[in-house]
């Protein structure tokens, strides 16, 4: 029997669960090795608990791992000898990725699916909706498969714990010389960062078909933007961007003139406003995904058709809609690079992300950038206010939604707010909120601009361009303002609401600070205490947590007390 090592930080459990002490000296080594290949589910203050799944370790296989480097990890931090099985099943999860392989025919422009046995194929073959997609069984371990069911082979081959390794390349698409610049057009230096030309290098793989699909995952201000140009630039075809909205559209396309050789008339906005088709197309999901009626077509897919696209890029990968991911499944002769902050969709469509848009193929740690100055310091403070007398027995006895909406609307929270704005009123401060009444509320009392989605987009571009020149310190923003937008000077981030427990809109809602900046940037969340609000921030910091970023907790009431004490002594 192993002498159990109390140093270490890891337990790791018969149901593929890991628990992690926190306060161990070997945390954040335990950590870093752990996010490689597990998925953490809880993160209270002394011990987090991460999860192994098959999705997590056919990720990590895909990006290099090895079972034995897994189990390395593991053995290496844990306090007590690993379960038997937990090996064996990490060991046979992992090498189920590539069991079955994506080949282009030799003699046609349809597929191949090889397999590793007889037996394998022979199993797969008789499952009802693989078997339909089969054309033809050429050998023991190969068959035939229509260029036009590659999407939907995946996706079928994912819910028989056989994630497909697609290794069947792509039209090339027509050709585009996309060179970058060496200055801006402002006419400062540019060049890709050590890790971005790495994750540059890593998707397109010089053009093997082991590379050219793939999500690579970046914190907020890390480049995500300026990665996606390299892809563009090193692929050298043309090239469709899809984004989250007209704001993001647009930045899309002032980096790629400011950081790219591209002209005006190569690089084209395809939405809601503008209906351009060019060489390099930035289109929205919004104008992708609308129809006249629910059950209608989609009159705006057809620009997947448009041109002989040699890249398709999809921005905030972790948003992409539904009717997208279909389409998509029908994409799979073209590039396909997913870009995100964090893979968790709150949908649980993450395995869609992993056989359409394929595998993860590069992250960095948040705070590793952090450490290398790429990325600002950030911290983040949870406050818990109660709800005024008067409302928790109502509270405690509403309707589930109303009970989260009180708890969000806790009208104590705005004394919070000012309290913090008045604290940080040099500072570029973002007050970040859910209900509309709420945030209107807070626009008034705080007498700041309020954007919404319901601000027209020319009022947007210019409360944007106000704040990031400094002459607007302060700015309410729904959150219309989590995703691509960029604020580089805010440095505060004052969030009063949120999506139920929505852990990526917490890791974006961090990501508008982390642009780099002098001195450190602060996220702070207001919370209602002993609420249904507070138990779904428990599940927002689990993201961020494992990340590396730790909470303040702070009692409101006590911040209040102590903040009119000073004011009544001065």
């Amino acid at each position: 029997m192993t002498v159990p090592r109390p140093d270490n930080p890891l337990i790791v459990q018969g149901d593929r669960s890991v628990l992690l002490e926190v306060h161990s000296p070997r945390y954040e080594e335990a950590r870093d090795g752990l996010c490689r290949f597990a998925e953490l589910e809880k993160s209270p203050e002394h011990v987090h608990t991460y999860r192994i799944t098959p999705l997590s370790l056919w990720n990590a296989a895909a990006a290099g791992l090895t079972a034995d480097e897994a189990l390395h990890t593991l053995s290496e931090y844990s306090k007590y000898e690993l379960p038997d099985h937990v090996g064996v099943e990490l060991q046979e999860t992992i090498d189920a990725y590539g069991r079955a392989r994506l080949l282009p025919h030799p003699d046609s422009g349809e597929l191949l699916l090889e397999v590793d046995d007889e037996a394998l194929l022979a199993r797969v073959m008789t499952d009802r909706k693989v078997g339909k997609l089969v054309r033809e069984r050429l050998d023991p371990v190969r068959a035939r498969i229509a260029s036009a069911d590659r999407g939907e082979l995946k996706r079928e081959m994912m819910r028989l714990n056989l994630p497909v390794e697609d290794l069947a390349g792509f039209v090339e698409g027509e050709p585009l010389d996309i060179p970058l610049r060496e200055t801006t057009l402002e006419g400062r230096p540019f060049g890709l960062r050590d890790y971005q030309r790495e994750a540059v290098a890593v998707f397109h793989q010089e053009g093997r078909p082991t590379g050219g699909a793939g999500v690579i995952v970046l914190p907020c201000g890390a480049g995500k933007t300026i990665v996606g140009i390299g892809v563009m630039a090193a692929v050298g075809r043309t090239c469709l961007v899809l984004a989250t909205g007209v704001t993001s559209a647009r930045q899309w396309i002032r980096e790629i003139l400011d950081k790219t050789e591209l002209t005006e008339e190569q690089v084209g906005e395809y939405s809601g406003d503008t209906k351009e088709l060019k060489p390099v197309t930035v289109a929205t999901y919004q104008v992708l995904t609308w129809r006249k009626s629910k059950k209608g077509p989609f009159p705006h897919f057809e620009v997947f058709n448009r041109r002989d696209w040699g890249l398709i890029v999809h921005d905030e990968v972790h948003l992409l809609p539904a009717p997208v991911f279909r389409v998509t499944a029908d994409l799979q002769s073209r590039r396909r690079l997913g870009l995100t902050a964090t893979l968790v969709r709150e949908d649980g469509h993450e395995s869609d992300v992993f056989t359409l848009i394929g595998p993860k193929r590069y992250d960095v740690p948040w705070k590793e950038l952090e450490r290398q100055g790429f990325i600002a310091e950030a911290e983040c403070q949870e406050i818990r206010i109660a709800l005024p007398g008067d409302m928790r027995l109502a509270a405690a006895t509403a309707e589930p939604r109303q009970r989260l909406r009180m708890a969000s609307e806790n009208p104590a929270k705005g004394d919070l707010v000012e309290l913090l704005a008045k604290r940080h009123r040099d500072d570029s401060v973002l007050v970040i909120g859910q209900y509309l009444d709420q945030l209107q509320e807070l626009s008034e009392r705080l007498d700041a601009p309020l954007l919404t989605g319901r601000t027209p987009q020319p009022e947007r571009d210019v409360l944007y361009d106000r704040f990031r020149s400094g002459e607007l310190k302060l700015l309410v923003v729904s959150k219309v303002a989590n995703f691509a937008v960029d604020l580089p000077d805010a440095r505060i981030a004052i969030q009063v609401s949120g999506t139920f427990g929505s852990r990526q809109e917490e890791a974006q809602r961090l990501g508008r600070l982390l642009r780099p900046k002098d001195g450190r940037a602060v996220l702070y969340s207001l919370v209602t205490k002993d609420s249904v609000e507070q138990d779904h921030a428990m599940n927002r910091r689990r993201f961020l947590a494992e990340q590396g970023y730790g909470y303040v907790l702070t009692d409101g009431a006590e911040l209040l007390e102590s903040a009119a004490e000073e004011k009544a002594v001065s």
